[in-house]
């Protein structure tokens, strides 16, 4: 099984380079999602780029 991760943060669009970045699928569609440190602390909504999902 291949696990496909993301390279830059779906919210901001900065590389995941911080130690506190994280990448998980898409609950809807498993599309890689990618999420900086900076807006997974600051709460900052996250929008899916293959299916249009919105998360916190």
């Amino acid at each position: 099984m291949v696990v496909k991760t993301a390279t830059i943060c779906n919210a901001s669009g900065k590389p995941l380079v911080e130690r506190d970045s994280t990448s998980f699928p898409c609950p809807k569609c498993n599309a890689p999602v990618g999420r900086s440190a900076q807006c997974r602390n600051q709460g900052v909504p996250y929008i899916c780029v293959s299916c249009g999902f919105q998360g916190p």
